[in-house]
């Protein structure tokens, strides 16, 4: 049983929104990759999939990957593209497109002792002639943030994994000043691999991996967080952010689900992720392996509520967020059954309500 499973009073039955019949049959990704940054954009009205980074199928340190890849609405296959331009593959970066630029965020290093750098480094990547540009450093460097674009213009770094621990910081990088800019701090647990997605000037941001316990005490731990929280921008100021305790969903909370603001939909969704906090591997930190699940749920805003949707077809995990082409939400890359680093392109199908 899912974690949406059974409904309660905070969950509202519904048969409605996502198709059951796809317009697009997109390809999978040329190389496998998992934790990949991804981000769409429409271009001479077509819409392009962007895929940057992540983790290939050895999972080792050997296997974070630098690749990038796009993928043209109309078209039979993915184009590979000049490489990130960084020394060695980055994990749990995040990406937004802002006009019809792809602007890339952070991640983390492995090196062969195991050791893990959150990165600091930005980039912007122009479809049309195909370069990046070096931008300013986050403020603070950052991995498994939750990024979202306000207003055409600023994107949104909520919370996340610096080095050692977990921030609460909200970093905001203003496209049009090319400039930085800290807004409130996210109030909730921080965690780094949470999800979450914005429509008009209110985000939603779910669960995530919290730290519990110390070192000096010897019981430090990772464990997954069952929060969802609500932020509203304030249109006057965009360093504003007011906050909301939503309602707590039953069971566990989820790491590394893909998330999306829906506007026409009015609701941010959530789709995939797992229970068990695990390393880059795919293995939990308490050395069980981690199973993605397969859940679809979202915060609606018209209705004030959770909203429950039926399971996609697929469990999946490791994802760094929900593209949509047409009227239709896909995930890219990620881990499926067996921590099996895949590079399908899963479309969500929940047109009805869990029920039971």
């Amino acid at each position: 049983m899912t974690r949406l499973g059974k409904l309660t009073a905070i969950l509202v039955s519904v048969t409605t929104s996502f198709a059951s019949v796809f317009a697009f049959e997109i390809p999978p990704l040329p190389v496998p990759h998992a934790n990949n940054a991804v981000a769409a954009v429409k271009l001479h009205d077509q819409v392009h999939l962007f895929s940057f980074a992540g983790l290939k199928a050895g999972k080792t340190w050997r296997d974070t990957s630098r690749e990038a890849y796009m993928f043209v609405e109309g078209r039979d296959a993915w184009e590979r593209l000049p490489d990130l331009p960084v020394a060695v593959g980055r994990l749990a970066a995040t990406a937004q497109a802002v006009g019809q630029r792809v602007f890339y965020f952070g991640g983390y290093t492995v090196a062969e002792d195991g050791s893990e750098v959150s990165t600091p480094e930005s980039f912007v990547y122009n479809p049309f002639d195909r370069t990046y540009e070096r931008i300013a450093d986050m403020p603070v460097s950052t991995d498994d943030a939750v990024s979202f674009v306000y207003a055409d213009r600023y994107i949104y770094l909520v919370s996340g994994w610096h080095n050692t621990g977990n921030i609460r910081d909200v970093q905001v990088y203003d496209t049009l000043q090319t400039r930085w800019f800290k807004a409130t701090d996210y109030p909730g647990t921080p965690v780094f691999g949470h999800a979450g997605g914005i429509v008009g000037n209110q985000f939603v941001i779910a669960d995530g991996v919290g730290i519990f316990g110390t070192r000096e005490e010897g019981d430090r731990r990772f464990e997954t967080v069952n929060e969802g929280w609500m932020g509203t921008i304030d249109p006057d100021d965009p360093s504003k952010v007011t906050y909301r305790r939503l309602p707590q969903l039953p069971g566990r909370g989820n790491y590394r689900m893909a998330g999306a603001g829906d506007k026409e939909g009015n609701r941010v969704v959530f789709a995939g992720g797992t229970s068990n906090a695990y390393n880059y591997n795919g293995v939990g930190y308490n050395d069980e392996p981690s199973r993605p699940t397969a859940h679809v749920f979202a915060w609606d805003f018209t209705r004030d509520n959770w909203i429950a949707y039926r399971d996609k077809p697929i469990p999946s995990m490791d994802h760094r967020g929900l593209l949509k082409m047409g009227s239709e939400w896909f995930t890219v890359g990620g881990m499926t059954e067996q921590q099996v680093v895949s590079g399908e392109v899963l479309p969500l199908i929940g047109d009805e309500a869990a029920s039971d």
